[in-house]
């Protein structure tokens, strides 16, 4: 069993703004979770749907953020690789990593919506095989052998060799990511079955871990983040109605069989897409009954699909990092600024 060392907090860049007014907040909120001790802060990339998270250059983001802060970690969670030239993408990458002080973690997958590959000139059916292609092709880049046509990375970046985290899904992307000494990153939620519609996350991923763990080299330390979505709120009313304001949202961008009815309770909203919503003492007793998450070395926190407004999410930072994870096996700074108490004051 892995002791939870490491607590991030992620973005998609969801908040309700312009895009310019979106990448604001998030290095607000970015900068707000280092002062409170988080150990990382990630962002995801996702090509032209605004809904879906409007962020399609991560690593140009990051370096901004990496200009606002001193410590924390960056990382991207994800990269979606098939859909990068992937030589450009170690080059971004480490000057990326040399402008923050060797602070990036650089999370990639074969992930995107099948109409992205096609605005890409790519069919989706090929992800697999351009994902494989595309990462060695990263770390011969970062290892300094040559490259197609003789030419070498300038410089070199071995170090980023041990910071390449691998999302997955499935069995077979656990093993995948164990075999090559990477990191597992596994998601807040992710689709059932339809032959095991009730099957809860932990069903889902404990076996990946498992795969991921028999395939890690002999000598390799496992790295496993388990995102998972969590809205901490001091009143519980307020966190429910802020939850079910979210969650109806998410839930009218939604299609397919397996659908909740537009009927369907906030309890049953916040069980489908597998939230952890309320006060901390709530929060707590709800994180500590997911099996999973006793197996994972890092909990990285992300407030999607709620997506309450700013002032809400810099308070939720707070009292996950000064109640929730402490509570959770997670050894952060002893003291955070006392801003904690003005942006309650400010939130009530």
């Amino acid at each position: 069993m892995s002791k939870l060392r490491r607590l991030g907090f992620f973005s998609r860049l969801l908040d309700d703004a312009t895009a310019a007014e979106r990448l604001r907040l998030v290095t607000e909120q970015i900068v707000h979770a280092e002062a409170f001790g988080f150990d990382s802060a990630w962002v995801a990339q996702h090509h032209f749907h605004e809904a879906e998270g409007g962020l399609p250059s991560p690593l140009v983001f990051l370096a901004s953020v990496a200009a606002r802060t001193q410590r924390i970690r960056l990382g991207t969670g994800i990269v979606t690789l098939p859909l990068e030239n992937p030589v450009r993408v170690a080059e971004d990458a480490l000057v990326l990593d040399l402008i923050a002080g060797g602070r990036l973690e650089f999370g990639v997958g074969t992930g995107g919506t099948p109409s992205s590959f096609t605005a890409f000139g790519l069919q989706s059916e090929q992800r697999a095989e351009v994902f494989a292609k595309h990462l060695a092709l990263v770390r011969d880049a970062w290892a300094g052998r040559p490259l197609p046509g003789g030419d070498r990375l300038y410089p070199s970046s071995p170090q980023l060799l041990d910071r390449i985290w691998q999302a997955s899904f499935s069995v077979t992307g656990g093993a995948r990511a164990g075999l090559a000494g990477d990191g597992l990153m596994l998601s807040r939620t992710q689709p059932r079955a339809p032959e095991a519609p009730q099957a809860t996350l932990a069903d889902l991923q404990l076996p990946i871990i498992e795969a991921y763990r028999a395939a890690l080299p002999a000598g390799r330390a496992e790295r496993i983040v388990g995102s998972r979505s969590v809205f901490v709120a001091d009143d519980r009313a307020l966190a429910r109605r802020l939850a079910e304001e979210g969650l109806r949202r998410s839930l009218a961008r939604q299609a397919g069989p397996d659908r909740p009815g537009a009927d369907a309770s906030l309890d049953e909203l916040i069980a489908r897409q597998d939230v952890h919503v309320g006060t901390p003492s709530e929060v707590i007793a709800s994180l500590r009954a997911d099996p999973t998450l006793a197996q994972v070395t890092d909990l990285v926190c992300q407030v999607h699909s709620v997506d309450p407004p700013h002032r809400h999410i810099l308070r939720s930072i707070e009292l996950i990092a000064t109640e929730v994870a402490p509570a959770l096996g997670w050894q952060g700074p002893a003291k955070t600024r006392s801003s904690s108490l003005s942006t309650q004051q400010a939130i009530a």
